[in-house]
């Protein structure tokens, strides 16, 4: 039996409960509320084009779901899902003319065409979220981050670095009226993490780390583990071995609990490098070790 069809309040609330898990304990932790909430609204399977008959409140509250749906699934490491779930996002966003929702949509499947190695998918992604009128200084710094990432990616040293100074220039301009709900989390940790993370694909290591660190060690929600593992990698590159190992001290008792997939596959990989890293002390390789069975647990 099909289950009736869901109501603006509903998948708002839905929106919440989900946003709420994915904060708290992190997208994998979310997975099983996604799955429920995808069996219970039908309008996340159907074909966009058939919604046309909603009214407009509906069509964002969807889109906004799909779009906090498509989030989960990519911290999830769902990379597939994930792409064709923001792109029914865009697509319901824009049946109601919803054009911050098909903002956000677009600078999450940049971050995940760049983590999947499309960098200049990343770059048109990012480029789509600019209009005729200038964007709030927050979602401004937001797509020059989004760009930064793709551009070290594409190995242009000097604009990504241009491109990640602007975005912690434009984001100095502060809140606005403007912004829009959904901006609450592009704060100053955020930025510094960026930055930092910008720097490190640029090797330059002696500036990452210390953003990274920064990043790493504020409060926030649990997805910002991912700057803890980049700073692990940030560590390794380096070279840094004894704070390699004291990290890897921290973060290994409770690597299995981590919630973020992307985090989990950053820190399994710098493990796997630093295990079999012939210039790495004993004790940094038994560290690895270390950390790749707690991953594995």
């Amino acid at each position: 039996m099909t289950p009736p069809a869901v109501s603006a309040a509903a998948a708002r609330a839905a929106v919440r409960r989900l946003v709420a898990l994915d904060t708290e304990r992190g997208a994998s932790a979310a997975l099983p509320a996604v799955r429920e909430t995808v069996r219970r609204v039908p309008e996340l399977s159907a074909a966009p084009g058939a919604l046309r008959d909603r009214d407009a409140d509906r069509l964002a509250a969807l889109a906004e779901l799909s779009g906090v749906i498509g989030w989960i699934l990519f911290d999830a490491g769902r990379y597939r899902p994930a792409h064709r779930m923001n792109a029914r996002a865009l697509a319901l966003a824009r049946l109601c003319g919803d054009r911050w929702t098909a903002r956000l949509v677009l600078l999450n499947d940049s971050m995940l065409t760049t983590h999947t190695g499309h960098p200049r998918a990343a770059l048109l992604s990012a480029d789509r979220v600019c209009g005729p009128r200038p964007l709030p200084a927050r979602v401004a710094a937001l797509v020059l981050v989004r760009r930064a990432h793709a551009t070290a990616l594409l190995g242009a040293r000097s604009e990504a670095l241009e491109l990640i100074a602007r975005a912690r220039s434009r984001f100095l301009d502060g809140v606005s009226r403007r912004d829009p709900h959904w901006a609450w989390w592009i704060d100053e940790p955020e930025l510094l993490g960026h930055h930092g993370w910008v720097q490190a694909r640029l090797r330059r290591w002696d500036r990452a780390i210390p953003l990274l660190h920064q990043a790493a060690t504020a409060p926030g929600p649990a997805y910002r583990h991912l700057f803890t593992a980049e700073l692990l990698s940030a560590l390794a590159g380096a070279g840094a071995w004894r704070e390699a190992e004291d990290l890897i001290a921290q973060v290994a008792p409770r690597a299995a609990g981590i919630g973020s997939v992307r985090t989990t596959e950053t820190l399994g990989r710098t493990a796997a490098g630093l295990r079999g890293c012939a210039g790495a002390p004993g004790g940094v390789r038994d560290a690895a070790d270390f950390l790749l069975e707690s991953l594995a647990a």
